[in-house]
């Protein structure tokens, strides 16, 4: 379906220019934007991918990974075509990348905002979660749904790359409770040769994210050779440290995807080492991901170091969380950072 794409201004060349994400397309008409999505049509910017989703599960909140976003509970995810990435990495490529690899094609079934907020309810769902492909995007699509979401009493969650811009976030702050935001490496030189993005934007979106009061989580995917080196790593610990301790921040596993296929999984001794580098740094929570390691996906209470939430098996399949509603600890009474209901 196609709608327009509001968040956008007419320039006075009679271009347009997306307002969604720092790509700032400026577009011709009949252009396409970075995204495969966003498109000039009759001199409006048009959202093709509106009410199309390629992608609808529902997963344990963990799995976004969001540790300290309602633990235990089930998020309705959705997901487009289109990206404003082109990361050589991807995952979900197949969905991510698939206009722009067959000659702008869309592919989606129709699920309208509402049928999404319904769905979500019937399955006892307590969160909507835009994830798969990046949500910002099909923003007009994502603000619909969760500013519906938040009427009905559900929760929502961005899984995002982390390419906002300010006027993109000051309109979603109001519905979106969460945001897991990649900070996918930390020089300029990896943003742009495997990402196609920036890395500036990406720190500048989760600084102002978090100062417009989003629960902020972090995900890092460490690739071997290319963003692992302990110097880099420290260098991301220390962004989050100084912004606020209290951010959870991932720590993932990379496996063989996409155009990576000759690049070895990550061993586990570097996801651990990267694990104590963000505890010497000062961050108070840290989590392994991608690989089965009960001792560092559980949640430590900062101030007895009691183990508060067990996690175990694959992502999300077992949680016990010894938490209360205010997340306090049993133990000593400290209230961890988090939304826990």
């Amino acid at each position: 379906m196609s709608v327009t794409a509001w968040l956008s201004i007419k320039l006075k060349s009679g271009k347009v220019l997306c307002q969604a994400c720092s790509q700032a397309c400026t577009l011709e008409e009949g252009e396409y934007g970075i995204c495969g999505v966003r498109k000039v049509e009759d001199g409006e910017l048009k959202l093709l991918v509106y009410g199309l989703a390629a992608a609808v599960n529902i997963d344990p909140v963990e799995k976004k990974p969001m540790f300290h976003f309602m633990p235990g509970s089930t998020a309705f995810s959705i997901g487009t075509v289109g990206c404003n990435f082109s990361c050589q990495f991807c995952q979900n490529f197949y969905i991510s990348q698939y206009p722009k690899e067959h000659n702008q094609k869309i592919l989606g079934s129709e699920l309208l905002p509402d049928k999404i907020v319904e769905l979500a309810l019937e399955n006892k769902c307590r969160s909507i979660a835009y994830t798969y492909n990046e949500p910002i995007v099909f923003f007009e699509y994502t603000y619909d749904t969760a500013k519906l979401a938040h009427e009905k009493g559900l929760k929502n969650i961005y899984v995002t790359s982390g390419f906002e811009t300010h006027r993109a976030i000051d309109l979603l702050a109001p519905y979106i409770d969460g945001m897991n935001i990649d900070i996918k490496g930390f020089t300029e030189e990896f943003y742009e040769e495997i990402c196609g993005a920036r890395l500036k934007p990406v720190l500048e979106c989760v600084k102002y994210a978090h100062e417009k009061g989003i629960w902020i989580e972090i995900t890092t995917l460490l690739i071997p050779g290319k963003n692992d080196s302990e110097e880099e790593v420290r260098n991301i610990a220390k962004f989050i440290a100084k912004l606020d301790p209290a951010i959870p921040w991932h720590l993932s596993g990379f496996y063989p995807m996409y155009k990576m296929l000759d690049i070895p999984p990550t061993p586990g001794q570097t996801l651990r080492r990267a694990y104590d580098i963000g505890i010497e740094e000062g961050l108070k929570y840290v989590y392994v991901g991608n690989i089965e390691d009960e001792a560092h996906e559980s949640t430590y209470c900062p101030k007895c170091n009691t183990m508060v939430i067990n996690r175990r098996g694959h992502i999300g399949q077992y949680v016990i969380n010894k938490l209360d509603e205010r997340g306090t600890c049993s133990h000593c009474g400290y209230v961890l950072e988090g939304i826990w209901r």
